[in-house]
């Protein structure tokens, strides 16, 4: 696995707007990347001649703090009895190309979390795609002993961990791979999460007679908004974008006459 910087560049109308977007994408706070201004943009002389902005992202060397509490997000990440991880793939022989993927990820992942000097057994499996648009997901799933440091503060750590493993095995792999890094269940709390924000914007859906547009998600997150409401009488969800920018949107069903 090469070494490499890992940077992201946004073209956006102003400077502020670029460096929203790209944090974004990332899933990361301002703190967590450095900012380099390619082009501040112009707005032209009467609409003329204007440039869009270009600034470029770069996420700063990975560096794992001890949380204030580690019991407590240890608590945190740890499955409730009963409760359901990220939907499994019924199990089917993998292809050549899937079988390629999924070593790629486990190697990417464990070497990563070598040089973090944290001890972990790293298993892989496939998400199914949300729609006819979306790859499979691989979930690259965490286990081991106190991994809370791999969480962080607000997930930071871990998105982090997941935006830099899913550029490395998509540049090993030579295509775009959707990577979903879960330790030890902690995605389930995202999960459950989703599930209420779904069930709140369709309410506000119904009540204000608008489509609710959502941030944009990973297509592992746009899978449980769908699912959530799917059966809903009154709102109907759909994903409209490219990736990485693709986001759900909760609409009203339309009445039949």
């Amino acid at each position: 696995m090469s070494k490499q910087k890992t940077k992201l560049e946004i073209i956006a109308p102003t400077v502020e707007e670029a460096i929203a977007r790209g944090l974004s994408q990332l899933g990361l706070p301002r703190e967590a990347v450095d900012v380099e201004v390619l082009d501040e943009g112009s707005r032209g002389f009467l609409g003329l001649g204007s440039r869009q902005a270009r600034v470029q992202l770069a996420l700063k060397d990975l560096v794992v703090e001890t949380v204030v509490n580690p019991q407590a997000e240890v608590l945190e990440s740890q499955p409730e009895p009963g409760q359901q991880a990220l939907p499994v793939k019924e199990a089917a022989p993998l292809s050549a190309a899937e079988e390629q993927i999924a070593e790629t990820a486990r190697a990417v992942v464990s070497e990563l979390l070598d040089k973090m000097k944290v001890k972990a057994e790293v298993t892989t499996r496939f998400l199914p795609p949300v729609d006819e648009k979306d790859q499979e997901s691989v979930v690259v799933e965490v286990q081991g002993n106190d991994l809370s440091i791999l969480i962080g503060r607000r997930s930071e750590t871990l998105n982090a961990l997941q935006y830099i493993a899913s550029l490395i095995v998509s540049k090993e792999v030579g295509r775009w791979v959707p990577l979903v890094i879960d330790v030890q269940g902690y995605r389930s709390r995202r999960e459950r999460q989703l599930q209420v924000l779904a069930r709140r914007m369709a309410e506000q859906a119904v009540s204000s007679g608008k489509r609710q547009t959502l941030e944009p998600m990973p297509a592992s997150e746009r899978r449980v908004i769908h699912l959530e409401l799917r059966n809903h009488p009154d709102v109907e969800t759909e994903s409209v974008g490219d990736e990485p920018n693709r986001k759900v949107v909760i609409k009203l069903k339309k009445m039949e006459h």
